[in-house]
């Protein structure tokens, strides 16, 4: 196939529904502001009582996303939590039989520094060199990428994939060609500095092999090789080893809709081709995938295998890199809340309450956050007079539940995750991922206000600042 004949934004063409592409739907918009000058309108007649309201909500919220943490960690111990095969499981499905042809997309933006790197690291996985599909997808105006790769041998097998330039410049677009000419009944996304372990490949063709027809992903976990470079990596470490080593294979063990990881998620393509890919629009095309696939009535399972990524290691960095992931939870939440009915009756009311708490909870969380820490400083410093009719009885003492309990319950699960990884070095700096949550909600505003301004902005990431691919082991 020839790539102009490709269009990479299929989706937004075929289905603008589910894309991106319209950031607001004008009922949205009128919605929105409808209920700015409503909240306005109360906050002038009723400041009090509205006040009370508002926060009664919040701490309600609070309450639902602590609840609900304990038990998706509680469900992280299930045995369907997570699938598991040993080097025995792979060494008889070698004797059964070939392996399938595997496509590896590997999108690049300006990182020649890493495409050594890479190739070595797809050349040592176990799996059959003739069976290997790979493409690094690069953009046609990248000269740097394309001349470091135009001076190395590449395997055969391996190939470039020039992406013509236009607008939106997004991982996602760049990887629905790429998809367009997979070879691989199985295709898997692999970023610029990942390091996949080498039996990745063959676990997830038995993990498909294994599983219902539904199954259309199996998500791998991921990690960090530089955990140790400095707080910020040790903090990025910690939520990671919590979120992929407890909280997705809790949700997995639950039946739950999945927002998927950027890398090493694993697809049947021609189901992934069926739903017209990825959105090109939305730069955080892989929670909008994992929502899609629940809602055409497909399943994610988890893999117990990892594939090791560099931790971002410098703060201005890790800030473009949230927000451009958060403002992707917000575009999300907005395009599937397009008609909620629907939406409801497509994933079942658990798996849509599974949505709002994963994708509108964690985002709403962000952006309260500070008005609540704001509060409580000024409520122990001050004790300014009034301020307890903002928490009547039951409201006080949920919210007592939620300083206390609720936060105590989420720097506990980062505390898990280093353990469950071994790495008690780390759990010191678990202590403090206070000072991470603000960081956090600092790029969640960010991300809010952008979204309303530069919605389709890609902050890229800055890769080859490690100074170790080894402190992980």
């Amino acid at each position: 196939m020839n790539i102009s004949e490709i269009d990479p934004l299929e989706l937004a063409h075929k289905r603008p529904d589910w894309s991106a592409v319209e950031p607001l739907t004008k009922g949205q918009k009128s919605g929105f502001l409808l209920f700015l000058a409503a909240l306005l309108a109360a906050v002038v007649v009723a400041p009090v009582r509205t006040a009370q309201i508002l926060v009664a909500v919040c701490t309600a919220v609070y309450v639902v996303m602590t609840l609900y943490k304990f038990l998706v960690i509680g469900k992280s111990a299930s045995p369907k939590a997570i699938m598991r095969f040993s080097a025995e499981d792979i060494a008889k499905r070698d004797a059964a039989g070939d392996w399938p042809v595997y496509t590896i997309l590997i999108p690049m933006y300006r990182e020649p520094e890493t495409l050594k790197q890479m190739i070595g690291a797809l050349e040592k996985m176990d799996y059959p060199a003739d069976k290997k599909d790979v493409q690094f997808l690069l953009e046609e105006d990248d000269d740097l990428t394309l001349n470091a790769a135009a001076q190395l041998q590449m395997p055969p097998g391996f190939r470039v994939t020039k992406i013509p330039e236009s607008f939106p410049r997004t991982k996602p677009k760049a990887c629905n060609i790429g998809l367009h000419l997979a070879k691989g009944k199985y295709l898997v996304i692999y970023d610029a500095e990942d390091l996949p372990e080498p039996d990745q490949l063959k676990k997830a063709v038995l993990a498909f092999e294994q599983s219902p027809e539904n199954v259309a992903c199996v998500q791998s976990r991921l990690n960090y090789y530089n955990p140790r470079q400095n707080l910020l990596t040790r903090w990025f470490t910690a939520e990671y080893s919590a979120w992929f080593d407890l909280q997705l294979p809790g949700l997995a063990a639950l039946g739950a809709v999945i927002p998927l990881g950027g890398t090493s998620n694993h697809f049947k393509t021609d189901i992934l081709q069926q739903l017209m890919g990825w959105d090109a629009y939305n730069v955080t095309e892989d929670c909008d995938l994992g929502i899609r696939l629940g809602r055409a009535g497909y399943t994610t399972r988890m893999l117990e295998t990892t594939t090791w990524e560099e931790a971002c290691s410098v703060f201005r960095f890790w800030i473009k890199q949230r927000t451009r992931w958060q403002k992707g939870y917000i575009q999300t939440w907005f395009v599937h809340m397009r008609k909620p009915f629907l939406l409801l009756r497509e994933l079942g009311l658990v798996n849509f309450m599974h949505y709002q708490l994963l994708v509108g909870g964690v985002t709403f969380s962000v952006l309260v956050n500070p008005f609540f820490w704001t509060m409580a400083l000024g409520w122990f410093i001050f004790r300014p007079e009034g301020a307890d009719r903002l928490f009547p009885g039951p409201v006080f003492a949920a919210g007592a539940f939620c300083l206390f309990v609720g936060n105590f319950v989420f720097v506990y699960i980062n505390l898990l995750g280093c353990c469950k990884r071994k790495w008690d070095d780390l759990m010191w700096a678990s202590l403090l991922t206070p000072v991470y949550w603000m960081m956090m909600s600092y790029s969640g505003w960010r991300a809010f206000i952008q979204f309303f301004r530069a919605p389709f902005v890609w902050e890229k990431t800055q890769h080859g600042l490690a100074k170790t691919t080894g402190g992980a082991k």
